[in-house]
């Protein structure tokens, strides 16, 4: 539900630095807890080749934001909180609004609707994509938000994360690699809760942090200062990962956007080594024949396979109504902890 702050796409000359930051959070299950704060990330480079790199327009990520926006609007419209809310315990919360007003506070946090709205509308439900075969949720629960705050926590992670991303790598890698991750935390989530709603899109913006990392290591060599960027960035990931085990997160989505985005970056997000891109002004007779270095054609391969490899296999899994948690015992300590102060029985 959460993801950090940072700058990972260094793109400058050696007299200029270029920052950008991301954040995100992510999709919250009925308890509708309160999503965190972003942890910052930071860091710079000077890289001739990033600098020499073409510069995308943005305008796919504010498209998504734009139709995240649209879509809690109808959400809450279909909502209607003043038809079903009567008594002095269920008022409706910024009733001026009309149709548009949220469910009471103490059914939902977040300022948002009610969680059978969200079940009307699509949101991820374990009975409903396998037993009733309603696998358009694996995609739909991703454009759905539990609340105000929860949307304006995802929205502004993604402007953070994508746009900088877009004007690096063009729109159809980073949707690519947005929607897959979405789906792939879906997946995940699915495999192994069954007994909770999900919204939001957490998977796919711990995708897109995910292929940062990815396209980290695959362009290595490319970057000054790769020391401290990755230790930086493993770290934001580590604090992002380790806030998914609070009750009521869920961190299989976070999990399983994290590592769809990961095998993405390898495979979308290699950049030609430099030589390939100074090759015109190569003297004649030295000719480049390879694009990329032999390691990124190898993890290019590995991760298409990996990647292909483990949509079959879960979808497989999810569709035969097998439970994750059966083939993994420890697994469900990566969505909650228990301590003196919560339990994880209801989760």
């Amino acid at each position: 539900m959460a993801i950090g702050d940072d700058d990972l796409e260094n793109r400058m000359s050696a007299k200029h630095h270029h920052h950008r930051g991301i954040g995100s959070k992510g999709g919250d299950r009925t308890g509708f807890g309160p999503p965190p704060r972003p942890a910052p990330l930071v860091y710079g480079g000077d890289d001739a080749l990033l600098s020499s790199s073409p510069q995308w327009t943005s305008w796919l990520v504010p498209m998504f934001v734009v139709a995240n926006v649209i879509v809690f609007v109808v959400t809450m419209f279909v909502n209607n909180c003043p038809a079903h809310s009567h008594g002095p315990n269920r008022r409706c919360v910024a009733t001026f609004l009309g149709r548009l007003s949220f469910e009471p506070l103490r059914n939902n946090p977040l300022f948002g609707p009610s969680s059978r709205t969200l079940e009307k509308l699509g949101s991820l439900e374990w009975d409903k994509v396998v037993e009733k075969h309603e696998g358009w949720r694996l995609l739909t629960c991703i454009w759905l938000h539990a609340g105000v705050i929860h949307l304006a926590a995802n929205m502004l992670s993604l402007v953070f994360i994508g746009i900088r991303l877009e004007q690096q790598f063009g729109f159809v890698r980073i949707g690519v690699i947005y929607l897959l991750s979405g789906i792939g935390g879906s997946i995940l989530s699915s495999l192994f809760i069954r007994n909770s709603i999900s919204v939001g899109a957490s998977g796919a913006l711990f995708g897109l942090l995910g292929s940062m990392l990815s396209e980290l290591l695959t362009n290595w060599t490319i970057y000054s200062n790769k020391i401290a960027a990755l230790l930086t960035l493993l770290f934001v990931i580590a604090i992002n990962l380790a806030i998914g085990i609070l009750p009521h997160v869920d961190n299989f989505a976070h999990v399983g956007g994290f590592l769809t985005g990961f095998l993405l970056g390898f495979v979308l997000l290699a950049r030609p080594q430099f030589k390939w891109l100074a090759r015109e002004n190569m003297p004649q007779g030295r000719r480049l024949t390879s694009k990329y270095k032999p390691y990124q054609y190898l993890l290019w391969l590995l991760s298409l396979a990996l990647l292909v490899l483990g949509f079959v296999m879960a979808l497989v899994l999810l569709f035969k109504g097998e439970d994750g948690n059966d083939h993994c015992r420890w697994c469900r300590y990566l969505r909650c902890i228990p301590t003196s102060r919560w339990s994880c029985d209801d989760v």
